[in-house]
């Protein structure tokens, strides 16, 4: 059995993926796996470092614009167009899948194109809540639409080919109760837990606004425990505290440089404050965890407030847009002592998370990726 995943440029479209291809060869001994991505994306760093092989097509996007820096884009993105239908081709002679399964990025369209044509069983999975050009594109050549949520099936030309599977996570984020994985960390005491953390697109204007929250944390005598991962802004958030003469020692408050063991902290936490990619979307939905979602302004289509707004609009997370709370600690830091003090409403949101949750998304996928094999 050969399957070839495609996919790339985001976590949020690689570690579907990479669950997959695992469980794959999990349950089919001999199974061979290959991956494809576009010419220097983040998948060809992360996929080698799971163990599997990765080829390449050069694929890029089109720029929605009329400048002239636009236009020459875009013309190169054409030509590469025909550049990558020959790339592909050539994979799929030398691998001969049995399958191609497409999880995102601008390097599934020429993959999963070109063995929808060859009649070779073919499936997206889309972790957005609104799908991409890309999956859209797509949908109307392969057998099956895969998709994380019921309300993303309205978003799709042909919904008879749409199968709410949920989102694969990692089994990490199932191995601890929040009781245990207070006892790994450590914890103590009664507080509840704050988990933050936000991407690298936009991080810096929220790290300058969890400055202040957390200052103001420590003024109030810490009510509640927090963890923040500041990132790359990690070291100019040490100076800011500094500066304002915030000490953090023995206040329960930690701020990280990364949080290499989020799914322990996630687990223990009470409620994570955080961007909205399809990745974080998936863990918070898989286990459950209540959240406050602050969308990245500067993503593609907006995509992050779109998976932020299918859980809001169900009770199971608070939507928080940027600029409602950028420059303002006072408005974040009152609503977060407000849920941290509610644990009833944080409960109804955990509760709305699970009737929304798909149980064992990976399970699902594989069975309906094996009735595709079957059928064709």
């Amino acid at each position: 059995m050969n399957i070839l995943f495609t996919c790339g440029g985001t976590a949020g479209h690689i570690n579907p993926a990479v669950a997959l291809a695992r469980l794959f060869q999990e349950r089919n001994p001999g199974c061979r796996i290959l991956f494809v991505g576009a010419d220097g994306g983040m998948e060809t760093r992360l996929v080698p470092k799971e163990g599997y092989d990765i080829r390449t097509v050069t694929i890029t996007n089109f720029q929605r614009s009329l400048t002239p820096a636009a236009v020459g884009h875009n013309l190169k993105t054409l030509f590469n167009m025909g550049r990558s239908k020959k790339q592909a081709n050539a994979i799929l002679n030398e691998f001969k899948p049995d399958l191609v399964v497409g999880t995102g990025g601008y390097a599934s369209y020429p993959v999963v194109n070109a063995a929808a044509k060859r009649h070779i069983p073919t499936a997206v999975h889309e972790s957005n809540a609104v799908p991409g050009l890309t999956t859209k594109a797509l949908s109307k050549v392969v057998d099956v639409v895969m998709v994380g949520f019921e309300e993303s099936r309205n978003h799709y030309e042909h919904p008879e080919k749409v199968v709410v599977t949920g989102t694969p996570v990692r089994g990490d984020f199932f191995r601890y109760t929040r009781k245990e994985a207070r006892e790994k960390l450590g914890i103590a005491d009664d507080r509840p837990l704050l988990l933050s953390f936000f991407g690298s697109l936009g991080a810096a204007v929220m790290n300058d606004l969890m400055v202040d929250v957390i200052a103001q944390e420590c003024a109030q005598g810490a009510p509640f425990r927090h963890i923040h991962g500041g990132g790359r802004d990690f070291q100019r958030m040490q100076a800011a505290l500094s500066r304002k003469g915030v000490s953090l020692k023995d206040t329960g408050v930690e701020l990280r440089e990364y949080i290499y063991d989020m799914p322990l902290i996630m687990a223990a936490a009470d409620l994570v404050v955080c961007r909205a990619g399809a990745s974080t979307i998936s863990e918070i939905s898989a286990i459950a965890k209540p959240s406050v979602l602050v969308p990245s302004p500067n993503v593609v289509a907006d995509h992050q407030t779109k998976n932020a707004k299918v859980l809001s609009d169900r009770g199971a997370a608070v939507l928080l847009p940027e600029k409602e709370c950028a420059g303002k600690p006072e408005v974040l830091l009152e609503l977060l002592n407000g849920l941290m003090a509610d644990s009833a409403r944080r409960e109804d949101m955990s509760r709305n998370l699970r009737e929304m949750a798909v149980p064992d998304a990976s399970e699902h996928i594989y069975q309906t990726l094996v009735g595709l094999m079957k059928k064709g």
